[in-house]
């Protein structure tokens, strides 16, 4: 294996996974994304807009028509998440989704962390519908590290550490 290939630790990590669960414990594990995905994806399509119909495979999508009109952004949606507690989703992804917001629960997750998990997207997007920005303005709030100008990093990037305030010499 070389670079080219990826990290070697990667292969075996999956290779120890799938050895662990065997080829019945693998077919369980993908059943048990899709269920969770298409579960998630049935629980939270009157809150939030699904780009199509139908059930899905282990990823559920949705895209922000619902947050239309009310001054709430995709990204701002998502930072409101880390304040619940909650990783955001991969957002703008795929690129054909205006505003996508694409969840993939995992096949460990329970159905009572992922009623949890509806729970608090359902209370984001009433909030939002209810015109409640400053929930969503500058969040994530209660983070240790509030909203970065992600922009302003990439057209800037700092490339070598500096020190903030040069050091003294030592006396």
């Amino acid at each position: 294996m070389t670079a080219f290939h990826g990290q070697m630790g990667m292969y075996v990590r999956a290779f120890a996974y799938m050895l662990s669960h065997g080829s019945d414990g693998l077919r369980r594990v993908a059943e048990d994304a899709v269920l969770n995905a298409n579960y998630v994806l049935a629980s939270l399509r009157g809150e939030l807009s699904a780009p199509f119909e139908g059930p899905c495979m282990h990823e559920a999508l949705f895209d922000d028509r619902f947050l239309k009109g009310t001054g709430v952004e995709t990204l701002d949606f998502a930072k409101a998440m880390i304040d619940e507690g909650y990783h955001p989703m991969t957002m703008y992804f795929p690129l054909v989704v205006h505003g996508a917001m694409l969840i993939e629960p995992t096949e460990t997750e329970s159905k009572q962390t992922l009623d949890q998990f509806i729970a608090t997207l359902r209370d984001l997007a009433r909030a939002a519908k209810a015109n409640d920005i400053s929930r969503f303005t500058g969040a994530p709030h209660y983070a240790p590290r509030h909203r970065l100008d992600e922009t302003g990093a990439a057209r800037n990037p700092m490339l070598r550490w500096e020190p903030a305030v040069p050091l003294k010499a030592a006396d």
